[in-house]
């Protein structure tokens, strides 16, 4: 077997190093995992959530899970694309997650602080994932990860918004 020859048996179906993307699916898998905790702790915040606030976050937090549920389709479809298996069993997903799973909250602000404490994770690991899909090439993966950090990027603009105190 010639060396070209070798070279391309390296590639998975879309032209990629089989072992590079191997480790970025592994990456994604996590993400899957912590989106998967987040997109289940946000249908709880829509649930649950009382109080004086309860008819814009009832909404904003319908908004966002039904987000969400687009984008764990996409990362599990991206994991596919890339060669390899996506996750789909939540015990792995709660042993993985470093997003924590929420437990009956009810209160709107606290929501708020939860969901943007997982987008600061969520966000931290896109990024990885952007740097690691830069590094092999994996245009797909990158444009995917850079959508998601910009789109994030405004949402904990605004939760962050609601969170503060009006001026009196």
């Amino acid at each position: 077997m010639s060396t070209a020859e070798l070279e391309i048996e390296q590639l998975n179906g879309i032209g990629l190093d089989v072992e590079k993307t191997e480790e970025l699916a592994q990456h994604l898998n996590n993400l899957l995992a912590n989106y998967s905790v987040f997109y289940q702790n946000v249908r709880g915040y829509h649930w649950n959530v009382e109080g004086d606030k309860f008819f814009t976050l009832h909404e904003k937090f319908e908004e966002l899970y039904e987000d969400l549920f687009i984008k764990i389709d996409e990362i599990a479809e991206r994991i596919l694309t890339l060669g390899f298996n996506p996750d789909h069993n939540f015990t792995k997903y709660l042993s993985d997650s470093e997003v924590p799973e929420s437990f009956e909250i009810k209160e709107g602000t606290r929501c708020v602080e939860d969901i943007l404490s997982a987008l600061k994770i969520l966000l931290s690991k896109q990024r990885t994932i952007l740097n690691l899909s830069d590094l092999i090439d994996d245009e797909g993966t990158n444009a995917l990860m850079s959508d998601y950090i910009r789109e994030q990027e405004k949402m904990v603009w605004m939760y962050s918004a609601f969170l503060k105190e009006p001026d009196i």
